[in-house]
Parts: structure tokens; sequence; C-alpha cells
């Protein structure tokens, strides 16, 4: 006999739902959480569709780990602590099989993020998920796109280009990429499928940065809007931007060319773009890679490719 929703629920998504502001959580016709007093609560949702946000092959828990990674992303860019998430999950049919697969890849995601999942939908159609992800922080102290000022430093975490390369390279799109060492190559696609959120730089974006947001659709796309909510200009030197040894070294064969490309427009590495005064230092892992000025935009000289990032509509599709 088929499995129902609610079968499918409890068997394989209900036990992820404990975390110490959760009071209850899957079960009932709604989760009710608690957010510590003095905070204010900060809620995003994201989508992710098959053959648009990722190829139709893809492993099921590579699906869960990608979805949630993404989503929780942009609570890290807006220096929120974790607190909850939902899921709304469209299959095509009861798959017992693919439903053990994905609730592998969103116990690791759970786990990874200090997301628990307290509520969601199931429903049959073609693959989709919707997750909605919850946070807080310390009221008037969460980071917006906005607050940047002219005459900042402009920063990142991490390193840039790796998911975008790890997609060319899944895809067969670039043979320097089928070169590599299998370590740098399985990092590459373990960039794109097991996005992670930077919530480890929540506590010292709160106390220095002016304005912040997560790389999702390219660094050249992200950063403007940055520049358009902040009402500056921004110009990047592609001098600066942090490679990885798989897209940087010498031995890897890649070109410098196709490195700018996925660095500057590649996007879905989830890193985080920020401003903070040129006065301030940067721990270990952050970069300066250019700076704010007066006027609009994004500049980037010596880079002349013509991609803007991502664009949900007329974007890349996976196949």
């Amino acid at each position: 006999m088929a499995s129902s929703e609610f079968d499918l629920i409890y068997r394989y998504l209900a036990s992820y739902g404990a975390g110490p502001m959760v009071r209850l959580g899957v079960g009932d016709d709604a989760a009710v959480l608690q957010v510590p007093s003095g905070h204010e609560l900060l809620v995003s949702t994201d989508t992710q569709v098959e053959g648009r946000h990722f190829p139709a092959d893809t492993f099921p828990e590579y699906i869960a780990t990608r979805a949630v990674g993404a989503a929780a992303s942009d609570l890290a860019a807006m220096a929120a602590t974790p607190l909850a998430m939902t899921l709304a999950l469209t299959l095509p049919e009861p798959d017992e099989l693919w439903m053990h697969g994905f609730s592998q890849g969103l116990a690791r995601a759970v786990s990874a993020t200090g997301l628990p999942l307290v509520g969601g939908d199931l429903t049959r159609g073609p693959l989709a998920l919707s997750v909605t992800v919850l946070g807080y922080a310390p009221v008037g102290r969460c980071l917006t796109r906005g607050g940047a000022s002219v005459g900042e430093h402009v920063c990142v975490t991490g390193t840039l280009g790796d998911a975008a390369a790890g997609l060319a390279l899944l895809q067969g799109q670039n043979e320097a990429l089928r070169e590599l060492p299998d370590t740098w190559q399985e990092m590459l696609e373990s960039r794109f499928y097991r996005p992670t959120a930077r919530f480890e730089w929540v506590p010292w974006l709160q106390d220095n940065a002016t304005a912040c947001i997560d790389v999702s659709d390219g660094l050249l796309a992200d950063v403007n809007h940055l520049a358009s909510a902040s009402g500056i200009g921004c110009r990047i030197n592609v001098e600066q931007l942090p490679l990885s040894p798989a897209l940087a070294a010498a031995e890897s064969g890649v070109s410098r060319a196709d490195a700018l490309k996925w660095a500057l427009t590649g996007g879905d590495d989830y890193e985080l773009v920020f401003t903070v005064p040129v006065d301030i230092d940067l721990p270990p892992g952050a970069t300066v890679i250019g700076q704010t000025f007066d006027g609009d935009g994004v500049d980037c000289p010596g880079f002349d490719g013509h991609s803007h990032g991502y664009d949900h509509f007329g974007g890349r599709e996976h196949d």
C-alpha cells in the first residue's frame, strides 16, 4: 500500500524538530517557538526547483543539503542566529527510497545549520522544495544591504567561484576541471551541493559590518544589490579576489579567464560580502576585494565578461 503524506512526514521528517527555542514542533497545526527577550524575528524563504536550481539527476541527500544551506545563508547575511525552519516539499511520487536519502541529507543540514525542522507540507507534483528559515537578532542589530557608506572596504568571506566551477564540472563543461586531482574535484562539487551558511561570522559582523549580502546570484550581481540599497557605488579589484587552489594554483590548469568568470558571475558560493570602515582589521578568512565610492553601480576594471549573475526567470537551467 502506498505511503500517505502523514506516513512519510512522520517516518522521515518529524524527528529533526528538537531545538532550545522550540516549544512545539512537527505534529500540530503550527509550531511554537520562543524568541529571546530583546531580540527580533527574521524570516526568509528560498525555493529550489528541479532543472532550474539543481540538475535532474541530483541525489536526494544533496537536494536537501543544498536547499537548506542556501536558505540558511540569508540569515547569516543579516547577522541572525538560527532559530528553526519549515519545509514545503513537492514530489512526483511518494518514493520511500528517495525520502530515505533526502532525510539523510536533511539530518546533516539540520546539524550543520542549527535549524530544527518544525513544520511544513508534503504534496504531489513536479519536484520542488521551499525552505523557510527563521532566526533572531538583538533589536536593531541585524544587518541589511542598505547600510554601506562612501569610503568603506568591500570584503568577502572564504573563496569565490568554487560552486560555479563545481557545476561546470558536474555538467562536463570544462575539460581542465576534469584533469584536477580528485580531492579538488570533490571539493568543487561539494561547494555546489553542500553550501555552508557562514553563521560563525555573525558576532563579528554585528559588531563591525555596515552592510551585508550573501553571494547567491553572483558576486557582481549581489554587490550591485548592496550598492543600490545603500545608494553608493562599489569598485571590485579582480586581483584581490580570493580563489581556492583548485582555481588559482598554476598546476590546476584552469584558465584565469574561467576562474574570474566563475568568481564574479557564477553564484551559489553563499559566502558573505560585507562593507566595513577602512580602519577595521579583518580576521582570518575574510578578504578586502574593493571599495565603495560616491556614485552608483559596480565597477570591475580588468573583467570584460558580460554576464551579470543569475536570473531566476531567465537564468541558467540545469539539465
